[in-house]
Parts: C-alpha cells; sequence; structure tokens
C-alpha cells in the first residue's frame, strides 16, 4: 500500500487523492500498468506532473483496457498533450472497437503534431473580436464574453485553452480600456414577460396529442439527450457491450437491413391482465420508437405453454392500441421455435451448453452445487439433447443449460426444460420449451431490435443477454434498464389477484378497484390520463413508488375537459312543487360544459316533481350550512327557481320521505346562499362507489400487515346504490361513456349496463378526498 501510494504521489497526485485511488481496485490497477509502461517509454526521466495528470484521466476514463498502452504511449512521447486531444483520443479509441487501429486517422482525430503559433492565435481572436466590435463598444464589459471565447476556441481547436483566454482579454482590454465604475455595476435584470395564455396552457396541459408535464412532454423526454442512449449501428459505444471480431461486420448487416432505424419491442407474458407498471413499459418501449421515428414490435413471450390462455392474448393487445399505440408488427417468441433450437444445438457443438440432469430444487438459489455433467462430451449432450426433443425423457429429468455466470452469480441458466404441454400456437409439435433468458435476446436479435428497453431487475441478466448474442455469433442489440413503476394500496403480482377473486374479493381482473389496464378502463379512466401519469412519473432508472391520488389528479384534469356534466341523484329525495301545475312541464338547457358553453349543451325536463339529494336537506339549520332547510331557500341549478319549505313529510320511523315547495324565478327572489341540482322524470340507474381495496400502504409488507394481504381487505371498498337517479340526457349512453355528475364526481357506463338499467361507476370524485395522504 506503502509503495502505491509513494508511486501515484511520484506523478503528481496529492497523497490523499493517491490513498483514494487505492481504494478503487480496478482504477489503482489501470493506472499501475499504465506508469510501468510510460516508464518503459521515458526511460530514466521522471514522469512529469503533467504526464501524470494525464495517465491518471485515461487510467479513470478508459472502457476498453486492451487500448491502454496504445494511448500510454502518445501521451508519455508527448504527442498527447491536454485534456481535449485525451478526451477526443478516448473518444476515437470507443468508436473503434476493433484491430488494427488507424494511426493516421487517430492522429488526425486527436491533434497530433499538430503546432498553434501565439501568431494564429492572435489573428483568430483579432477576427472575432472585429466581428463584435461594435457590440463590443456599445456593451463594454457586460458583453457575454464567453460567446468571443466559444467562436475562438471553434477556429483553434487543439489551443490551449488559457492561451486563447489570455488573449481574448488582452484585445478586449486594448479595444475597450479598463473598467469604469459604471462596467462594474450589476446589470438590472430584465422584466419576465408574461407568458399569453396559450403559451401557458401548452406548458400545463395536452398540445398536438402531447402531454405536457412541467414543461416536458413523454416525447420530449424520450427524445432528450438525459437518455444517454447509443444511435442505431453504435451499440459497441454503450458501456458494458461486448465487442467481438465479429460485431462490426454483424452492424453493418444490422445497418442495412434496418436503415438506421430505432427499434424497440413491448415483450409480456401472456399468462395474465396488464397493469398500471406496465403501462410505463408501454409508454417507453412503444414512446421512445415514436418519439425517435422508429418502430416497436408487440411480441408474445409464449415460452411457457401451461400458464397461457388466448383471452390475455386479446387483453394485452387491447390494452396496447386502448393506450394509443399501434404494434409495427404483432410477433410471437413461438414464431422462433425452429430457430431457437437450432441455435440451441450450435451452442452444444461450440461447447457452450450441456444437458444437465440436476432437479429443479437443486438448481434454486445463487449457491447450487456444479452440475457433474458440465463436461460431459459434446457428442453425448448433442444426442440427448434431441431425445428431449422428441420426448424420451420426463418433466424435469433433463435440461439444457448454458455454461456461463450471470451478474447475480447465478450460474449456468437453463436454456430449455421439458413440458409436455400442449402450446395454444404450436400445439403438440414441441415437449421442450425455451426459457426467458434464453429466447429473449435471440429474438431482440431475430427482430434487429435496437434498444432492448427493460425493467431494473434485468439488469442482472445483461451479461447473459449479450454473451449469447456473442457466442452463437449473432446481431446483439443493447440492452437499457429503467426503474419500475409501483403504486401504493395495491397489489399487482397475477398471483395475488387471482387469489383475490378465488376468494370472491374482487370479481375478475377487471374488476374496478384494481390497478391493471383493463380495470382502470372499465372504473373509466382515460387512456391519456395513464399516459399523463406515466409523463409526470418521467423516464427514471431508479423504481419509484407512486401515492393512488397523483394518478387520480391526472385522471380529474382529463375528465375535466372531456367529461359532459349531467345530473344526478344517488340518494334521492321527493320534492314537490305546489305552486306549479299538476301538468307542468318546461325544458331546460344544461351546458355540457358550463365554463364552455360552446362546447354543446342537452336537454332535460323539469315539472312539479323534481328529485335532490337527501343530504342537500337538513330539517334543522346548522351553522356553515347553505343548502336547503325550513328556512332557508335553495337555488335548483339551470332551472333558474328558487324552492322554499313548505311541509316535510315523513314515514312511520320519522325519516323525511318528502318535501313540498314553493318556487320563485331567480329574477324576482332575493340570490340564496347555494344552488343544487336536481333531477325530473329521470332514468332510474345503478351506481357503484369505489374506495381503495387495502387499507394500509403497502399490503404486502409483512412488518405493515401481519397477517398478509387478504387480511387487509377495505370492507367499504365498494358501496352499490340500486336505486339511483340520472337524467334523461343520459339514456342513450354507451359502455365506457364518461359524465361528470354535477357536484357529484366523474362516471363511467359500466358493461353490467342493460338497455333497461344504466349501471355507472365512479371513477374519481370532484376533489381529492383530504383524509387522503
Amino acid at each position: 500500500m506503502a509503495d502505491a501510494t509513494t508511486l501515484f504521489v511520484s506523478i503528481g497526485l496529492s497523497e490523499q487523492k493517491a490513498k483514494e485511488t487505492l481504494k478503487n481496485e480496478a482504477l489503482s490497477s489501470t493506472l499501475k500498468d499504465a506508469i510501468a509502461q510510460a516508464q518503459n517509454v521515458v526511460g530514466s526521466a521522471a514522469i512529469d506532473k503533467a504526464m501524470g495528470t494525464l495517465l491518471y484521466s485515461m487510467a479513470s476514463r478508459i472502457k476498453d483496457t486492451r487500448r491502454l498502452g496504445f494511448l500510454t504511449e502518445y501521451i508519455a512521447k508527448r504527442k498527447i498533450t491536454s485534456e481535449l486531444q485525451l478526451a477526443a483520443a478516448l473518444e476515437f479509441v470507443k468508436s473503434h472497437p476493433q484491430d488494427p487501429l488507424d494511426r493516421s486517422a487517430f492522429e488526425s482525430s486527436c491533434g497530433v503534431g499538430v503546432v498553434i503559433t501565439p501568431e494564429q492565435i492572435e489573428d483568430v481572436v483579432e477576427q472575432v473580436i472585429k466581428k463584435y466590435k461594435n457590440q463590443l463598444k456599445e456593451e463594454r464589459y457586460r458583453f457575454n464574453m464567453g460567446l468571443l471565447m466559444g467562436e475562438a476556441r471553434a477556429g483553434l481547436k487543439w489551443a490551449d485553452g488559457k492561451i486563447i483566454k489570455n488573449e481574448v482579454d488582452m484585445q478586449v482590454l486594448h479595444l475597450l480600456g479598463p473598467k469604469t465604475e459604471a462596467d462594474l455595476e450589476k446589470k438590472p435584470k430584465a422584466a419576465k414577460a408574461k407568458a399569453p395564455e396559450k403559451e401557458k396552457q401548452e406548458v400545463d396541459g395536452a398540445v398536438n396529442g402531447e402531454v405536457k408535464m412541467e414543461a416536458k412532454s413523454l416525447m420530449e423526454q424520450l427524445r432528450g439527450v438525459a437518455l444517454n442512449f447509443h444511435k442505431p449501428g453504435e451499440n459497441f459505444k454503450t458501456e458494458g457491450y461486448v465487442v467481438t471480431p465479429n460485431t462490426m461486420s454483424l452492424l453493418k448487416k444490422h445497418l442495412e437491413i434496418t436503415g438506421g432505424q430505432v427499434r424497440s419491442r413491448f415483450p409480456p407474458e401472456p399468462n395474465g391482465i396488464l397493469h398500471i407498471g406496465h403501462a410505463k413499459a408501454i409508454n417507453f418501449n412503444f414512446g421512445y420508437a415514436k418519439a425517435n421515428s422508429g418502430i416497436c414490435f408487440l411480441r408474445y413471450d409464449d415460452t411457457n405453454p401451461e400458464k397461457e390462455e388466448e383471452k390475455y392474448f386479446t387483453a394485452i393487445r387491447d390494452m396496447v392500441e386502448w393506450l394509443g399505440y399501434t404494434p409495427y408488427e404483432v410477433t410471437h417468441a413461438s414464431d422462433n421455435f425452429q430457430q431457437l433450437y437450432d441455435w440451441a444445438e450450435e451452442l452444444i457443438r461450440r461447447g457452450l451448453a450441456y444437458v444437465c440432469h440436476q432437479r429443479g430444487e437443486e438448481l434454486k438459489g445463487h449457491n447450487a452445487p456444479a452440475s457433474p455433467w458440465r463436461d460431459r462430451p459434446v457428442e453425448e449432450s448433442l444426442v440427448l439433447f434431441q431425445r428431449m426433443k422428441k420426448g424420451m425423457f420426463a418433466e424435469g429429468e433433463a435440461t439444457l443449460r448454458m455454461k456461463m455466470v450471470m451478474e447475480d452469480g447465478k450460474m449456468d441458466p437453463v436454456a430449455y426444460r421439458i413440458k409436455y404441454t400442449p402450446h395454444h400456437r404450436t400445439g403438440d409439435a414441441w415437449c421442450i420449451y425455451p426459457t426467458y433468458d434464453y429466447t429473449h435476446c435471440l429474438c431482440d436479435s431475430i427482430e434487429q431490435i435496437t434498444h432492448s428497453l427493460c425493467t431494473k431487475e434485468f439488469q442482472a441478466r445483461r451479461s447473459s443477454y449479450y454473451w449469447l448474442c456473442n457466442a452463437i455469433d449473432v446481431y446483439c442489440p443493447v440492452q437499457w434498464e429503467y426503474g419500475r413503476l409501483n403504486l401504493t394500496y395495491t397489489v399487482v403480482s397475477k398471483r395475488k389477484i387471482i387469489k383475490l377473486v378465488e376468494e370472491g374479493v374482487v370479481r375478475d381482473w377487471d374488476d374496478p378497484r384494481l390497478f391493471t389496464l383493463t380495470a382502470l378502463r372499465r372504473r373509466g379512466f382515460p387512456p391519456q390520463a395513464i399516459n399523463n401519469f406515466c409523463a409526470r412519473v418521467g423516464v427514471t432508472v431508479a423504481q419509484v413508488t407512486m401515492e393512488p391520488h397523483l394518478l387520480e389528479a391526472c385522471v380529474r384534469e382529463v375528465l375535466n375537459e372531456q367529461a359532459p356534466r349531467v345530473m344526478a341523484v344517488l340518494e334521492p329525495l321527493k320534492v314537490t312543487i305546489t305552486n306549479l301545475p299538476n301538468e307542468s312541464q318546461m325544458a331546460v338547457r344544461v351546458p355540457d360544459f358550463p365554463a364552455n358553453e360552446e362546447k354543446g349543451s342537452h336537454v332535460v325536463p323539469f315539472s312539479r316533481v323534481v328529485y335532490i339529494e337527501q343530504s342537500d336537506f337538513r330539517e334543522v339549520m346548522e351553522k356553515g350550512y347553505k343548502r336547503l332547510t325550513p328556512d332557508q331557500p335553495v337555488g335548483l341549478r339551470h332551472a333558474g327557481y328558487i324552492i322554499s319549505v313548505q311541509r316535510v313529510i315523513k314515514d312511520a320511523s320519522g325519516k323525511v320521505t318528502e318535501l313540498e315547495v314553493t318556487c320563485a324565478t331567480t329574477d324576482s327572489a332575493e340570490k340564496p346562499k347555494a344552488f343544487i341540482h336536481w333531477v325530473s322524470k329521470p332514468l332510474e340507474c345503478e351506481v357503484r362507489l369505489y374506495e381503495r381495496l387495502f387499507l394500509h400502504k403497502n399490503p404486502e409488507d409483512s412488518a405493515e400487515v401481519p397477517g398478509g394481504f387478504l387480511s387487509d381487505i377495505n370492507p367499504n371498498s365498494l358501496s352499490i346504490i340500486q336505486d339511483a337517479l340520472v337524467d334523461q340526457s343520459a339514456a342513450n349512453a354507451k359502455v365506457f361513456d364518461k359524465f361528470q355528475f354535477e357536484r357529484v364526481g366523474y362516471f363511467s357506463v359500466d358493461p353490467d349496463s342493460t338497455p333497461k338499467k344504466l349501471v355507472f361507476n365512479r371513477t374519481v370524485t370532484l376533489k381529492e378526498d383530504p383524509g387522503k395522504i
């Protein structure tokens, strides 16, 4: 340790920096090698601080250590003498991963041998000053001097920045003279112009189908350089990407096939219904392709016939299209079963896979014993694998395993296993099926995917992804990981949702209390709101856990603009207007969107008998209560009438069953404290009110819910009102039509509706419940 510290200090590092470097084993090893190679070049001469600084910078930034000696030689021979040259050198070797390197092209790109004289610097700076002379004289030292530096450096790429700055300072001083007191005064800040309303709406709302969240739409985020994704065909520039002797020729062929087009894919397993977390994956995969003028495949990873059902295939595609995306092509992993099998045989021939007879329970965990069959002869494994295909082994009796170690330490992952279950597409043609670890990267390769986007938990499989493509010499895409999206107060595990269905807690996968996408659609969540929510969450690498009320806020924003208003009464109280004739009836026009009446209206009847909410009447006046009481009149929304109680009618138990009132026009009576909604000659309907399914934020956390998630069910998660009333304008509503019930909330027509009776699901309340966290 002491010797290494001394070595690092000898090249110009401080003692503290030297000790910090030693803590990083990989960096310290690379730096030692660089110093040793540099000393071979310089001989007995000491490595000075300038050279040492460049060696350290190179060692800390180099990705391909095969190039260490090459770059060290240029630094030691003082052909690379600045950080600018070093950065260009590192970029060159990163972009040219294959041997041999073209030294002439390398030296040209790094400015090797380029000499910038003081006279050249003086001439270039003089030209820049001349260009801005008038502006400089007007603004003097308030002028943006960075502009002069930027243009001067652009014309003097390999010149020392400090020398350029000194020359700029000297020529500016010569032109303007020393700073005066006026130059030293602070420049007043310009007042920000207030953004026009239209511009403000473009920042906060939706413009041309792109939802703006905090001034950046999802499309803008996916187009942004913040993702730092590679360009198609430049896979090798990605950190961790493995380059082989065949990489560049495979990438060249890939570009010939794709034309440099971005290609992504959304690869769900068809063994369950998509949930809110998948919405982020859909938006990310399809959105990234769309934002970059590319294409996205919908590929079903149908390699587990035991759990796959046709209803899941249909529902997955429906949800993708519901969210607004159209797959370039719908494909299946099973499309490639024969090719995958042929490649598996090739893997065996290359000595990189073998047939193993260890049982499944022996392979569990990360410390499984090594297979005693790992080194069996290639021909033997080939014969056994062919016997597996012919159905000559029982399930679990044999597997095909790949000879590699995954990033999480798991050794020799399984590539094929035996399953005597008919496949929904291939029937009984196969009794061996490939695993995810084997199938996924090869299907990506077949489809020439450029960006294989997956959630963070697959990071441990990235090395196996690259290994397998390279092992059989096929085009290797780049795997990029992003953070999962999770919600509190719910479960999304397929196994747990099935348990909820089996236990009768929920009706099915589309029960509106769940957060599957089919459930959210049934509840009335607009797809735009879900996409907005994903945009608001952002393109994050870290796992994100969000509160449901943040999603509900996005729903309100969309429905406020899209859901026409109707009047509905959930708990009706009959009101008879005694000073209107028995047969009295008039038509009242109600705007669909009161804030913008140009968007249309509908007509509802107004007669002698109307119905109001029971909660809009109190027999005993209370402080702060502004609605109807025996001593306080109230207005009827849109009708132009104010009603006053004359008589309260009760049943035998003392419950108020009817009110008799008189009415007066709004222009002939004093303005009331409140206006309430009402219905007349209404339609009877069923209304379902939903609350959170679980009582605790994390129902799967045993510390929070010791009895397990089934013990945490909210008994009030569903309330059904059988005899609610809605105005006649909703008579022709179709399934999934959405409305705002004035003063009540947002509602959607449920598929259980019949021609005789509509059923409405409450999507969200009008305002967030202040009791929610």
